[in-house]
């Protein structure tokens, strides 16, 4: 007797389960080939780790999606359009609270059309899994790599400083389309949050103050993001579009927070202009930056001074509000503002 792989079979199980409720066993044996008495002793094991529900009778079983959830659908990028796809394929085998769901399918929607739109690939693979605790959504294209494509747009050097700028958000290089809100605001729905694009990885941590931190690649070419929301999270959409809205009405995007340990390395001081330069890039489209030095062990005379004097008297319309200083940062900052 061949035994059925589980770890194949839950990429569509729970889909077959719902289209297949009376005849599972019967939908099991025609797509892989499988034996009547193979494909019975998978459903069993696929019950007993709970990615199946069984009800019925033994002569007629009814089965049913189980805690354990999960969707995985491959695409041709060329004329998708993402919203199908989440109706489609995605939404109705998935129990989620109403504001996760609003969440996740926020994060799927925004996700596969950067993929569409920004990626240059031919393919996108698109994984959803529920567990007990958090719903997981992985979105993969072949294209050019998320960081490579900023360097390419920006005139940036490296993926470093290209992870800098999406991290303040409104980063898009079709602004005739975009707001570069899709991204910005994904990473800030989850409580897991990765990017991986050619051999660079990005990580986001929802109870972390440091913000964004590297992490280690996946060993594949195009973009890979991740994102993963608690099902008992009090976090909603709304209230995460309020948090970046100066008027708390989720309207604009008009404040940012930037994290200054994406632009020098560990044990590196912030201590040009250029540096500063780098940082108020794109600035004047807010109104409010939080500077966060957390991290950050030393800054020079230059960078403050470019920063918190020229760009700040230069920009009035911009509101820099340092934080996280050592004693010695705040007296440099504070000699800036009065020179």
């Amino acid at each position: 007797m061949t035994r059925l792989a589980l770890d194949q079979l839950t990429l569509w199980i729970t889909a077959a389960a719902r289209e297949h409720s009376h005849d599972l066993a019967q939908h099991l044996e025609e797509r892989t080939g499988a034996s009547h008495r193979s494909a019975l002793g998978a459903l069993r094991r696929l019950v007993d780790a709970h990615w199946l529900v069984r009800s019925g009778s033994s002569r007629r079983p009814v089965y049913g999606p189980g805690l354990l959830r999960q969707v995985a659908r491959s695409y041709t990028l060329y004329g998708l359009q993402e919203d199908l796809p989440w109706q489609r394929d995605f939404a109705p085998h998935f129990d989620l609270p109403p504001h996760v769901a609003r969440m996740i399918q926020h994060g799927f929607t925004e996700l596969v059309n950067n993929a569409i739109d920004h990626s240059g690939g031919t393919s996108v693979t698109v994984s959803l899994r529920q567990t007990p605790s958090h719903v997981q959504l992985l979105v993969s294209d072949d294209g050019c790599g998320v960081f490579d494509k900023i360097c390419s747009a920006f005139d940036i050097a490296d993926a470093q400083h290209a992870m800098l700028e999406l991290s303040k958000g409104r980063l898009t290089s079709q602004p005739e389309m975009h707001t570069g809100r899709g991204l910005f605001f994904s990473s800030q729905l989850a409580d897991v949050f990765d990017i991986h694009a050619n051999g660079t990885a990005f990580q986001r941590r929802a109870w972390e103050s440091t913000g964004w931190q590297k992490g280690k690649p996946l060993p594949r070419q195009g973009s890979s993001i991740y994102m993963a929301i608690a099902l008992d999270t009090k976090r909603s959409l709304d209230q995460v579009m309020e948090t970046w809205s100066l008027a708390g009405d989720g309207i604009e995007f008009d404040r940012t927070t930037i994290n200054l340990r994406l632009l020098a390395g560990p044990g590196q001081a912030l201590d040009s202009r250029a540096q500063a330069r780098r940082v108020a890039a794109r600035l004047p489209q807010f109104k409010r930056a939080e500077v966060s030095f957390e991290g950050v062990e030393d800054v020079g005379h230059g960078f403050t001074d470019e920063l918190f004097r020229v760009f700040a008297r230069a920009h009035t319309e911009v509101e820099l509000v340092p934080t996280h200083m050592t004693p010695r940062i705040a007296a440099l900052i504070k000699s800036a503002q009065n020179a």
